[in-house]
């Protein structure tokens, strides 16, 4: 054997030049293909849909709470200080019997020589009776409404506590589904920043009276990016756009697409019979859009895409039903 060399097993040896032999690129894990990608950001769009309704009802359930706690706890304090108010009317008036009593007491007017004095203390000490005991008859109900209230205002707290907690898990939800459609619209070089200060396009269609309003606003939006929970002006969710355009026309709408169809139970039309401000709801509800005549649609569709007008073939969504406002 010559010097400076070892004999090395064979197994041994296949294994150490498998180590040392660099990882060609065939072995590693393949891109995706145009259409995959395509398809997978079209599931990630379906998904974001609904945890961003999640959010967004999340989002109102917090906020009805803490303006409910904010209701009790103004009213607990109005009460406080009506009961502080009551309380030392009471103080005052034991203060007053104790210094006065031998005047104003029974003792002391027994003795009277003056029947006219008399007639006038019994009448005094009537009086005082018929105020203390209303007095104290009033301490007493505004006492318990005030336990009463600082038990709501407690319970309104917890639960507003509870929905804020609520809300933070959903938020973590919509921000790691956000990131991971950022990512493969980046990497399909279809991300649309948008303009949040867009002027959007003009609407020349056929609707009118509150419709018209209603699509006006719409589509002065146009090109504002989407946001989940945005409610304008710079950016906008689906139900958070269509929710403001109708204020525009003068309907109030819930905030979450769940609940505007919920409103919408008497108000349901079929989709063969589409007018002009009409809300188009998909499956799941977790996307909502309005139709603007002609076959067409103005909405908010997803992250890294603008507020659009895009025919409603061109829609991408499985549609449950629609609802005139």
């Amino acid at each position: 054997m010559p010097v400076g060399l070892i004999r090395i097993p064979v197994a041994a040896g296949l294994a150490l030049a498998m180590l040392m032999t660099p990882v060609s690129g065939a072995s590693a894990e393949p891109k995706p293909t145009l259409a995959q990608a395509k398809k997978k950001l079209e599931k990630l769009n379906e998904q974001a849909d609904q945890i961003v309704e999640k959010y967004n009802q999340a989002s109102e359930k917090w906020k009805r709470a803490r303006k409910k706690y904010a209701t009790l706890n103004s009213e607990l304090a109005r009460q406080s200080e009506q009961v502080a108010g009551l309380r030392k009317e009471l103080v005052a008036m034991a203060v007053s019997t104790y210094q006065f009593g031998a005047v104003n007491s029974w003792e002391g007017m027994v003795y009277q020589t003056d029947p006219g004095a008399l007639l006038s203390g019994l009448a005094s000490v009537d009086q005082m009776s018929a105020s203390r005991a209303q007095s104290l008859s009033a301490f007493d109900e505004a006492t318990k409404a005030l336990r009463l209230n600082r038990n709501l205002a407690k319970g309104a707290l917890s639960e507003a506590d509870e929905t804020r907690d609520e809300l933070a898990k959903e938020k973590a939800k919509a921000d790691k589904m956000v990131k991971a459609q950022t990512k493969l619209l980046r990497e399909l070089n279809v991300f649309k920043a948008g303009n949040p200060e867009s002027g959007g396009i003009q609407y020349t269609g056929s609707a009118s009276g509150n419709a018209r309003a209603a699509l006006q606003f719409a589509f002065a939006q146009v090109g504002k990016p989407y946001q989940y929970g945005g409610t304008g002006p710079g950016g906008w969710d689906c139900s958070g756009l269509l929710q403001a355009a109708w204020r525009n026309g003068g309907v109030s709408l819930p905030r979450t697409t769940w609940e505007q169809w919920s409103w919408g139970a008497n108000r349901k039309v079929s989709l063969n019979d589409l007018q002009p401000g009409d809300l188009i709801f998909s499956e799941g509800l977790g996307h909502v859009s309005m139709y603007a005549g002609n076959g067409q649609i103005v909405h908010a569709p997803q992250t890294g895409d603008v507020v659009k007008v895009v025919p409603l073939s061109a829609y991408g969504r499985r549609l449950v039903g629609a609802v005139r406002p």
